[in-house]
């Protein structure tokens, strides 16, 4: 499994061929959430749903042979992108390494321009689910 270091690393790298053209960093952006397959019906659900999102994001994890794979789906093209990024770059981590994991990626492909206040909320608030996710396992797992 690829370090969480080096999936952000590949997608800096993906970014940087769009030269900071703000129009194709949000279409590429789209073009990565509709590659994110849907959750079905059965896990969009309230206990699912991020909360501190303005669009819908259901996020769902599961724990297996010490590593966590991730499952996430939005209402919304462009957060279903960003969502889709995170489950890339955490998906088949340890717990240990997501709660650890500084996640650099977003500053260095200057997400901020493209992705609103409200985005940006948004994001920081899937991010920390995600985090929460790793420590739960974490925990249940030292039990």
């Amino acid at each position: 499994m690829k370090s969480i270091n080096h999936i952000q690393d590949e997608i800096i790298d993906e970014f940087s061929i769009l030269e900071g053209d703000l129009d194709m960093c949000v279409e590429y952006l789209i073009e990565l959430g509709k590659k994110l397959s849907p959750l079905s019906d059965k896990h969009r659900v309230e206990d699912n749903i991020v909360k501190g999102c303005q669009s819908k994001v259901w996020l769902i994890a599961n724990f297996q042979q010490g590593t966590i794979t991730f499952q996430a789906d939005s209402n919304t093209m462009i957060t279903k992108g960003l969502v889709s990024m995170l489950v890339r770059i955490l998906s088949g981590q340890n717990p240990d390494d997501i709660l650890n994991s500084d996640l650099y990626f977003i500053h260095k492909i200057g997400m901020n321009r493209f992705i609103g206040t409200q985005r940006s909320n948004g994001l920081a608030a899937m991010i920390k689910q995600m985090k929460l996710y790793a420590l739960a396992f974490m925990a249940k797992e030292q039990k």
